[in-house]
């Protein structure tokens, strides 16, 4: 993954965020199969697509965006789906080579993968490093086989250790996902337990997750139905104390809602995202925020995997979302990504990106509250109690 001698980033369009980095998602859309939780763009296929083809496919839209955004420079790249680690080393490394052919690409660039521990083999890893991963992400979601039952998972709890052994020895960064208030029987004393376990096998980054009931999934068919139950808002937020107080106990303290790292270790992608930055994103359902010279573009693709390729195929893309974002849109989403994280936002980007000020009054009304805090340098946060109301908060400043 190189690019050529001669690449050197142009200045891009003036926007307050220019220092965030440049990233690029790859979505890779197939899955063994479907979470009852899940609602990202993800897809069960009898056949297994056809990767030669798929190749062509990111190879044209990867082109197509560089020529929206020449002379970039990528910090950071990351394969997300669906379930990558179910794609060939050959397609991973495919696609890096076709980004380092258009962009210039960080020496320190991160390369993350999500795997699944069903998926996950030596061989296979071995493979993703050869391309060029340097830090995969694994969707543990539970440590005890009946929760991951529950679930739908389809890896047992010794298997997922397995997993995060395998990457141990192949990736010096990694990190893995679970998920906490699973159900009304999860204690607080329980899930401290499940806690202490899996960081006695972190590295340095854990992504834990509030199940939350997402709509169009089977849990909320379920859930509508009298059928599955989850902890209230009181519960919730006692194991969410509780993950905060553990992780911290042990190095890796909060630094976004759902993810700790001991610090340096923050996911690098993420960050971009979070800091308003631009991203590109290609393969089918994938998002972007790309700042041309029409101004801040919001992307979207098409998320049915055989019409994104059908339509890359004949037009070179498959955007079906090209919108230029007013400031009003881009001061919203600058709170909405800024505001998750533990750092918190500059009230002067977000001047620059709305074209107002935040309302003295609100603000100081939301700090009264304890909702949020002012920190160093005047930045604004929220609280532990703001992040549990985090969209209400939002909505509140952005008003």
């Amino acid at each position: 993954m190189s690019a050529p001698a001669a690449l050197v980033e142009r200045p891009r369009a003036s926007h307050p965020t220019a220092d965030a980095g440049f990233a690029v998602y790859v979505h890779w859309p197939f899955c063994l199969a479907k979470c009852p939780y899940c609602d990202f763009n993800s897809h069960v296929r009898l056949q297994p697509p056809d990767q030669a083809r798929y190749i062509a496919a990111f190879r044209r839209e990867i082109a197509h965006r560089a020529a929206l955004v020449p002379g970039r420079t990528v910090s950071s790249i990351f394969f997300g789906g669906g379930t990558p680690s179910l794609m060939e080393g050959r397609t991973v490394g495919a696609i890096l080579d076709a980004i380092g052919e258009h962009w210039a690409v960080d020496p320190n660039c991160e390369v993350s993968l999500e795997a699944n521990p069903t998926s996950v083999e030596a061989g296979r890893f071995r493979d993703f490093r050869a391309a060029g991963v340097n830090r995969v992400s694994l969707g543990v979601q539970a440590l005890n086989d009946a929760d991951l039952k529950a679930l739908g998972r389809m890896h047992s709890a010794e298997e997922a250790l397995a997993a995060v052994e395998i990457a141990r020895r192949h990736f010096e960064r990694y990190s893995f996902d679970l998920i906490y208030a699973r159900s009304p029987a999860q204690t607080p004393a329980l899930w401290r337990a499940e806690l202490e376990l899996a960081i006695s096998h972190a590295a340095e980054h854990l992504s834990l997750y509030q199940l939350t009931i997402e709509p169009g999934t089977a849990f909320e068919r379920l859930f509508r139905a009298g059928k599955l139950a989850i902890p209230d808002h009181e519960a919730g937020a006692a194991l969410y104390e509780t993950t905060q107080e553990i992780t911290a106990k042990h190095g890796l303290p909060v630094y976004e809602i759902s993810n700790h790292a001991r610090p340096g270790a923050e996911c690098r992608h993420n960050l971009v995202y979070w800091h308003y930055g631009e991203y590109a994103g290609v393969g089918p359902g994938a998002h972007g925020r790309l700042v041309t010279a029409e101004g801040r573009m919001a992307h979207s693709t098409e998320k049915r995997p055989e019409a994104w390729l059908e339509r890359v195929e004949a037009e070179g893309h498959a955007l079906v979302e090209d919108e230029r974002l007013n400031e009003e849109a881009q001061g919203d989403e600058y709170l909405l990504m800024g505001l998750r994280l533990v750092e918190g936002i500059d009230p002067a980007v977000f001047r620059a990106l709305a074209g107002r000020e935040l309302n003295k009054n609100r603000v100081a009304s939301l700090i009264e509250q304890k909702l949020l805090i002012e920190r160093a340098g005047g930045r604004l946060a929220a609280t532990p109690d703001g992040a549990l109301l985090l969209d209400a908060l939002v909505a509140d400043l952005a008003a």
